[in-house]
């Protein structure tokens, strides 16, 4: 069968022809995923709502042990920038293997971190790079958060850290602290203490029930009386986190004008502003940094997933009058992760190399039009936004859909979820009561998979609103 015109995409054994003719299907029991489930910690969340056992993956594809071909829009959480298995990253790893290199160094240098950090630096804006540092920690993003509050306490002198509703920035003790859901939050008892949860520009649900500019002027002017009211009851903070575009809390991009005005008052008021671009980093939301929508700079920026090129890596790039801790402050084994940084540097290459950046930036406007579009037949779509290619829908209840605050109907956004599955597309939730169904694909997805996504994922929409009885499409 004829491949589908896509010079940009990873050697693939899969054809765009055969997954486009592939009928949805319905999941019989697999052994593989029984033994998970009878073996594994109850903690498990993604077999949960995804029960796939995958024995395959290229580019933007991945084939179950059921012989199912399915469009991967999760892509690791946004990890996989490249998708599956692409060819540069994996021609990369080989060469790290075949060259004898150490695979576990500590924090001692070698020509592939020389090499890494030379290639992110000249990422990023070059006011930036010109006066920072780079710490790697631990391999995930919420090691690497925990390594930014660590180093803005330590900087400041202070103990306190603002941070948003919505927000997500990891599991672990300090991270898990400046969430946003409170499920997670409400078992492990005594969290960091000092956190301040402050609103975040969320217009579709505007915090203060007002919505667009007027939101906006309220909520700086609220963060300006806790810096600076002797009365607020809140100590001046060591930092003030913050995600760009929301990921886990439902895909919110924050305004460019709320986010220069937080830029202005942390720099005003000597608190340190920690960007967590662990998912919207390299590309993903069209620029290569999404701070850069805003025309701002972070004292701290927080990357993992897409940087290691689809291995465990994380690190934090932060000013150097920052870099006051003393040797030793901060550690951790396994922030040598060689492997990793070569895919990462290969990724990071391919991705400036071939205009990825602008590749998704087009492409999630061609999504989200046609998102945008269907919008107007199903009532149950409340709203289509996001930045480049991390978009989300919020499904709501119909009968809310114009009121002041919709309600987010979770059940079906499950059921999209579910049926898209039958229909072939992996798609993940977020947001309020799980309500949004989020699309992040890898960044070399083409204009003919967004025209065909869209595709399975209204016919998988009408057959969750009809099997839900929820009101047909209008």
């Amino acid at each position: 069968m004829e491949r589908v015109e896509c010079p940009l995409e990873s050697v693939s054994t899969f054809t765009f022809e055969s997954f486009r003719l592939q009928p949805a299907r319905e999941f019989p029991p697999d052994e593989l995923l029984e033994r998970q489930a009878a073996r594994e910690s109850n903690a498990r969340s993604y077999p949960r709502r995804i029960p796939l056992a995958l024995k395959e993956a290229h580019g933007l594809y991945v084939l179950d042990t059921r012989g199912q071909l399915f469009m991967d829009c999760l892509a690791g959480a946004g990890t996989l920038a490249l998708g599956h298995n692409h060819p540069q990253a994996i021609a990369a790893m080989r060469a790290t293997l075949d060259s004898g290199l150490p695979l576990h160094t500590l924090d001692l240098t070698t020509p592939v971190k020389d090499q890494f950090v030379e290639t992110l630096f000249a990422a990023l804006p070059p006011a930036f790079a010109a006066q920072a540092r780079i710490q790697f920690c631990g391999p995930s993003g919420a090691d690497g958060i925990e390594a930014a509050l660590k180093l803005a306490k330590i900087a400041t002198g202070r103990k306190g850290v603002f941070c948003f509703s919505g927000g997500y920035h990891g599991m672990t003790h300090g991270a898990l602290s400046l969430m946003g859901n409170l499920g997670p939050k409400q078992l492990p008892g005594s969290l960091m203490a000092d956190v301040q949860v402050l609103p975040f520009p969320y217009d579709y649900r505007c915090p203060f029930g007002i919505g667009g500019e007027a939101a906006i002027d309220a909520g700086l002017s609220y963060i300006e009386q806790l810096l600076t009211d002797p009365e607020s009851g809140v100590l001046l903070p060591a930092a003030v986190v913050v995600e760009v575009v929301q990921g886990e809390g439902g895909v919110i991009p924050a305004p460019a004008r709320w986010l220069q005005g937080v830029r202005k008052l942390t720099q005003e008021h000597g608190v340190a502003l920690i960007i967590d671009e662990v998912q919207s980093g390299l590309g993903r939301t069209g620029r290569m940094f999404a701070f850069e929508h805003a025309d701002i700079e972070p004292d701290i920026l927080v990357l993992s997933k897409a940087i290691g090129g689809g291995l465990p890596l994380a690190v934090m790039v932060y000013r150097a009058g920052l870099d006051v801790w003393k040797p030793g402050a901060h550690a951790g084994t396994f922030r040598g992760n060689q492997m990793a940084m070569a895919a990462g540097t290969a990724t990071l290459r391919f991705i400036q190399e071939h205009g990825l950046v602008a590749h998704a930036r087009a492409m999630g406007e061609r999504l989200m039009g046609q998102l945008d579009h269907l919008q107007r037949d199903y009532p149950c779509i409340g709203q289509v936004r996001g930045r480049g290619l991390m978009v989300g829908v919020e499904i709501v209840s119909t009968s809310s859909r114009n009121t002041r605050v919709p309600v987010g109907d979770g059940a079906l956004a499950k059921a999209i979820q579910q049926h898209c599955l039958r229909e072939g597309v992996i798609l993940e939730l977020g947001g309020r009561h799980g309500a949004v169904v989020r699309f992040l694909p890898p960044l070399t997805i083409q204009a003919a998979e967004i025209d065909l996504l869209v595709e399975k994922f209204q016919r998988a929409l009408a057959s969750a609103v009809r099997a839900e009885g929820v009101g047909a499409c209008q």
